[in-house]
């Protein structure tokens, strides 16, 4: 198969690909951030502590996210066709890849929420704060670092999901590459499907970092100054105070005899 005969599939199995784990990946975050926020909040000494509705939650979450893909959408097919009138294409995988990805979302933001000092959420509520600020102005903002490299990896592992959706006719770089690669016995173009998700996925990575980098330090409000001075080369920016002078001993004060009185 020749170059001009790969292009036009490769460019139409990008495409189907990123359509797939774009669309999935947002309905992801949208459904899986409140599912991980509630688990947080009920748990045992939550703000909205219920062990009852905590363990079903948990336990939904648990089987949801450790069932293998390929029988989720097996077992999602009257599903997806009740949604979207069809189980084959990209329309039809983008339902069965946000359901599996909802729940592994939401771990990892359970995850990041714990990592947060509690004594900020005490102090929010001492003042009166509602259930709403405490995770609006405490939970979120603070964990707002790690939610956005747990995103990160929720969109790399929907990449691998939609490669698998592919074998079961949902389109993408999957469906090229078992079809043309491993059907018809093009090694050429297989390889090449290989590199392009080799690609994707490390775009994706290497964008996690400076976004993960720009909220403060957990525990330190947000628009405190690093260091223990003054900006603008005020005295004291940027450096340890300085160190206070020895005080020198009291001088010794002589003892002196009264005089007697004659």
């Amino acid at each position: 198969m020749t170059w001009s005969e790969m292009e036009p599939l490769l460019e139409q199995a990008c495409w189907d690909t990123l359509y797939m784990v774009g669309w999935s990946a947002v309905i992801a975050v949208v459904g899986g951030l409140p599912l991980g926020v509630l688990l947080v909040l009920t748990d045992r000494g939550g703000v909205l502590q219920n062990v009852v509705v905590n363990k079903v939650v948990g336990q939904i979450v648990n089987v949801a996210r450790s069932m293998p893909f390929i029988i989720l959408m097996v077992a999602l097919i009257s599903f997806t066709r009740a949604i979207v009138g069809t189980t084959i294409g990209p329309e039809a995988a983008i339902v069965p890849l946000a359901i599996g990805a909802i729940p592994f979302y939401a771990r990892l933001v359970e995850t990041s929420v714990r990592e947060v000092d509690g004594g900020l959420v005490e102090a929010v509520q001492s003042m009166g704060g509602s259930t709403w600020t405490v995770v609006r102005k405490v939970l979120l903002p603070e964990s707002l670092p790690a939610l956005i490299s747990s995103a990160t990896t929720t969109i790399v592992a929907l990449i691998g999901y939609s490669a698998m959706a592919g074998t079961v006719g949902a389109g993408g770089l999957g469906d090229l590459a078992v079809r043309y690669g491993y059907l018809r016995f093009e090694t050429k173009l297989m390889w090449i499907t290989v590199a392009i998700l080799a690609v994707v996925i490390s775009v994706s990575l290497s964008g996690a970092p400076p976004a993960a980098r720009g909220g403060p330090p957990r525990g330190r409000p947000r628009g405190a100054p690093r260091g223990g001075g003054r900006r603008g080369g005020a005295p004291g920016a940027g450096t340890p105070p300085p160190a206070p002078e020895p005080r020198t001993a009291p001088a010794e004060v002589e003892s002196v005899e009264p005089t007697k009185v004659p």
